[in-house]
């Protein structure tokens, strides 16, 4: 998952490798006892999952991955640099954020065409998910790079779990726009798309900041559906608050939130797209103030998220009804 948000007052790491050891009497690791997956001691790039809190989480197999590497690339050295040195593993560290990712791949590649094993991590959970790679990726596949993966803690999946709302389907959302209005436009796309028919449970990350912000703006545009609020997860002071949407926002607007934060929404309750009855209201009414066809069917299918198309068939058949 990724961190709240980028430090305003540090600048992104440099694009430096950077060797960390650990310390004497540090933590050895394991070593020979955990077999790597076949292919992930060969020249390519391995997704690596890290914990998203409790560096206990750290699985046998993800650690040997990473000491086999020949360089990590991660969000910021300075979150993945003591996590390797606790588990007494020694590795040049690679910095691949969103300022340098596009810079950055062609030497990446090259390095992999060279016969060099990249491992890619995020500063917490699965990476791409929310976090730097998506582009790498996509660059790797197109050059014919091996990729691979080490699976593991995932932040979205583990509130899914705990939040007590239907597990599937879900649909993983990442971070809503900061700005109101961008936000707000999300929010009616996704609730267009469930009145068209889509029906799932939704998981979204947040700032603690923006947190009763969002909650409210949730409460707005969806209604006052289940919902819960997870925190911290996996470390000292985790939480699950559950309950409706307006209750949650009620609550954080004067809790502030610290942590990072998964929010997982319920679907909406048994709810058909638009029906006939409520469509043909509708497209009456558009007509009756002397839209065209056209405009009507357009104004329509807008208002409830139905296919323009079918919005206009349907003005085009009660024309010929009524005639």
């Amino acid at each position: 998952m990724q961190q709240d948000e980028p430090r305003q007052d540090q600048p992104p790491t440099t694009e430096t490798a950077t060797e960390f050891s650990p310390p004497p009497g540090g933590e050895p690791g394991l070593k020979a006892q955990v077999d790597i997956q076949p292919g992930h001691d060969a020249p390519g790039l391995i997704l690596v999952s890290t914990p998203i809190g409790n560096l206990g989480d750290l699985t046998p197999r993800a650690l040997a991955t990473l000491r086999a590497a020949d360089a990590v690339l991660c969000e910021d050295t300075r979150v993945t640099a003591p996590m390797l040195t606790r588990h007494g593993v020694s590795v040049p560290l690679v910095p691949l954020h969103d300022h340098n990712e596009d810079q950055a791949t062609p030497r990446l590649l090259a390095r992999m065409a060279r016969g060099e094993r990249l491992a890619l991590v995020s500063d917490a959970g699965t990476p791409l998910m929310s976090d730097p790679g998506y582009r790498l990726v996509r660059a790797a596949i197109a050059a014919g790079v091996t990729i691979s993966a080490v699976p593991g803690p995932n932040a979205a999946v583990m509130a899914l779990t705990l939040s007590g709302l239907p597990p599937h389907p879900f649909l993983f959302m990442g971070f809503l726009a900061p700005r109101a209005a961008a936000r707000a436009a999300e929010l009616a796309r996704i609730r267009a798309a469930e009145r068209a028919g889509l029906s799932a449970t939704l998981v979204f990350y947040e700032a603690p900041h923006r947190l009763a912000e969002t909650l409210a703006a949730l409460a707005e545009a969806l209604g006052p559906r289940p919902a819960a609020v997870t925190r911290e997860l996996t470390k000292r002071f985790e939480e699950v608050r559950r309950g409706p949407l307006p209750e949650l926002a009620a609550h954080y607007a004067t809790h502030a939130a610290r942590g990072e934060i998964a929010l997982v929404v319920g679907p909406p309750e048994d709810e058909a797209p638009a029906g006939e009855v409520e469509l043909d209201t509708r497209l009456r009414a558009a007509l009756a103030t002397g839209d065209s066809l056209r405009d009507a069917a357009a104004l329509v299918a807008a208002a409830t998220g139905l296919p323009r198309k079918q919005v206009y068939a349907r003005a085009l058949e009660l024309r010929e009804e009524e005639g």
